[in-house]
């Protein structure tokens, strides 16, 4: 009786997903069933739901590597590049000004800054100051920074050099159109298995390891695209979109690791290399991104996939989701070309507004920020060379008053 009642339950909820969320509609092309997907022995194995429960224990091993990795490899590797981590002057202990930081905000504005001048007793001057250097504290260092960078750079070299060779030999690598022949029905192979499930739980692990890691100016579009693409390879493993699946993460892999290298040295402070590297990583971004994505995936996807199979609610989401994708594309590159044109006409790079720059705490306090460092320097030399003009502008005026005194001389004579 007990063990009756205890299986009515999962019973019922596997009946319910059946009915609802597993439905033939849904997933595969009309006039195809699940029974049809059947593999026999030797022909491989179908792409099953229950396979991407084994992303999430993966991703846990994901950020336990990580971890394991930034301190063996990627912390002395940043002290090899000449890391430098600038040292911030740290904020005096004063618990209501730490009180009103960490519960109201980081930045208070004019009125807050003169009540809690008046709480603390202290002028607003003061207030301010304490509060940009408890936001200097809270910087990611340049170290953190490297080794986020290396981490992405590691596993997308490995990344896309397994996925390179895996692909390579296929047909669909080269004739997009084989991607669809045979579809629904197509076996998966065990290279292309675990490249699925090691790139979702890539990217699941970065997903829940964002609150933690540095928080850059495109933080909202980079959560946007974690989610999307983790839904992406989720939904085209159980579609059995694994053929178009590969070719999308083998693309988007290929710009990345040039992007990591280049932020690794751009923190090492490599300037002339990363500047290489910048235009390098423009020009494989912009070619991959809105030439071969669109025109070779997305087309595929779109109007190709159409002479295989009737549209289903499979291939609008699908679509949908690679849309997605391209509007985040389309983004990036205008950054990136505003980037390449202050390259092409400046002569330099002016800070670096790349998808992986930090969002700054404070848009004005840039060179308030180097005060621990330069800023008394830079005041000191200004404040000599103010001394220096008044002191030539004094003697100039001794000069021409003695000539103007010297030419009266005879006058008065």
């Amino acid at each position: 009786m007990t063990l009756c009642s205890c299986s009515f339950p999962s019973f019922l909820m596997e009946a319910l997903l059946n009915e609802w969320l597993w439905r033939e509609e849904f997933w595969i092309p009309p006039g195809n069933h699940w029974k049809d997907m059947e593999m026999k022995e030797g022909e491989g194995h179908f792409p099953l739901p229950r396979h991407l429960i084994y992303t999430l224990p993966l991703a846990l091993i994901f950020i336990a590597i990580r971890y394991i990795f930034e301190r063996v490899i990627a912390i002395p590797l940043s002290k090899v590049l000449g890391v430098k981590d600038r040292i911030w002057i740290r904020a005096a202990s004063i618990p209501k000004l730490e009180a009103f930081y960490k519960q109201h905000s980081q930045q208070p504005s004019q009125s807050e800054v003169v009540g809690l001048g008046k709480q603390c007793g202290l002028s607003q001057r003061k207030i301010q100051t304490w509060f940009r250097h408890r936001r200097n504290q809270d910087r990611p260092s340049s170290t953190k920074k490297f080794c986020e960078a290396s981490w992405r750079f590691f596993f997308y070299l490995t990344s896309f050099t397994a996925g390179l060779g895996s692909l390579i030999d296929t047909p669909w690598f080269w004739d997009q159109s084989e991607c669809w022949r045979g579809y629904p029905k197509q076996p998966v192979s065990e290279a292309h298995y675990w490249y699925y499930m090691l790139e979702m739980s890539f990217y699941l692990s970065l997903l829940l390891s964002i609150s933690v890691d540095v928080k850059r100016k495109d933080f909202k579009e980079q959560v946007v695209h974690h989610i999307a693409t983790i839904i992406l390879i989720g939904f085209s493993y159980i579609a059995n979109y694994v053929r178009v699946g590969t070719l999308v993460m083998l693309v988007h892999d290929s710009a990345d690791i040039i992007l990591e290298v280049g932020k690794m040295l751009h923190y090492a402070l490599w300037a002339k290399t990363c500047d290489v590297l910048f235009v390098l990583f423009a020009l494989v971004f912009l070619v991959t991104r809105l030439y071969v994505f669109p025109s070779r995936i997305i087309h595929s996807t779109l109007i190709v996939s159409m002479q295989f199979y009737e549209p289903f609610f499979g291939y609008y989401f699908f679509n949908a989701l690679l849309f997605v994708l391209q509007l985040l594309h389309i983004y990036w590159a205008y950054l990136i070309l505003r980037m390449v044109y202050r390259f092409a006409f400046m002569g330099k790079i002016e800070g670096d507004v790349r998808s992986d720059e930090e969002s700054p705490v404070d848009d004005n306090e840039e060179e308030e920020e180097d005060g621990g460092e330069c800023s008394w320097e830079q005041r000191k030399d200004a404040i000599n060379s103010r001394l220096a003009s008044l002191a030539n502008n004094c003697v100039l005026n001794n000069l021409t008053n003695q000539t103007n005194r010297n030419s009266r001389l005879p006058k008065t004579r």
